[in-house]
């Protein structure tokens, strides 16, 4: 892959391969490859659940989850279908997902909060020193009968430490959200290699039963505003006046 100073990557495919250059980083993502039916066979029978994505595109649109149980079932928005065999599924599945290439991805079975499945979004910006900073982290929280996070796609902003609450307490907690911080900054300076311009970048981490993070995608244009939905607003103001110094959302001056 050569160096790039572009400061968006859109291909979650690219954004993939550059963490598995990384040894110590490469551990935290789940198995991907591009989306065909051997890949799919292969990938469903090994995990028993896969995400299918579109190499290209954001806010959760055209996801589809993957499970072989007794059947096979597959979930896109909040249409659910079941299979009796691989081949009848396969073939409903590229008549569902959008005209695009696709990725299938290890699926991981995330923490949940009141039975709906969540993971959170780490900030990673510049500041205005010019030094790598994780500025903001939020909880995302599915609604009820999807299976995407995000925001824009009826997801339900919650502050971390809320939804971590069931799982770890106080001082291990505060070193947990430490740590994720820890590997989005790691995150940051590893992309920085590869991609020079880059300022900030969103990384959206899911965290398994065990409480292993694993990194489900890199947002390379993230959106700040998600911190505003947050009741306390000092982490939105930080972020957003990171994000305005890198050159980004800057405030519409009146003549």
């Amino acid at each position: 892959m050569s160096t790039s100073r572009a400061s968006t990557v859109g291909s979650k495919w690219v954004k993939t391969k550059v963490l598995l250059r990384n040894k110590e980083l490469r551990k935290f993502v789940p198995e991907t490859r591009i989306y065909t039916q051997a890949n799919l066979h292969s990938m469903i029978n090994r995990y028993k659940m896969v995400y299918i994505k579109p190499m290209n595109g954001s806010f959760g649109q055209g996801v589809i989850r993957v499970e072989k149980r007794d059947k096979y079932v597959f979930q896109s928005g909040e249409v659910v279908k079941t299979f009796q065999t691989f081949l009848d599924l396969f073939a409903s599945l590229n008549k569902s997902k959008l005209n695009r290439t696709y990725l299938v991805q290890q699926g991981i079975h995330l923490l949940t909060h009141q039975n709906r499945i969540f993971d959170t979004r780490i900030m990673v910006q510049k500041s205005p020193k010019k030094t790598w900073e994780a500025t903001g982290w939020i909880g995302r929280v599915a609604h009820p009968h999807k299976i995407v996070t995000n925001f824009h796609n009826s997801g339900k902003p919650l502050p971390l430490g809320l939804l971590l609450n069931p799982y770890l307490k106080n001082k291990k907690k505060e070193a947990y959200i430490q740590s994720l911080r820890l590997l989005g900054y790691q995150i940051a300076k590893h992309y920085q290699r590869y991609y020079p311009g880059f300022k900030e970048i969103g990384v959206d981490i899911g965290i398994d039963k065990a409480l292993k993070p694993w990194v489900l995608e890199v947002n390379t244009a993230p959106d700040p505003f998600i911190f505003n939905q947050l009741a306390d607003k000092k982490m939105f103001f930080k972020v957003l006046r990171y994000t305005r110094a890198n050159g980004r959302f800057l405030p519409i001056k009146r003549k």
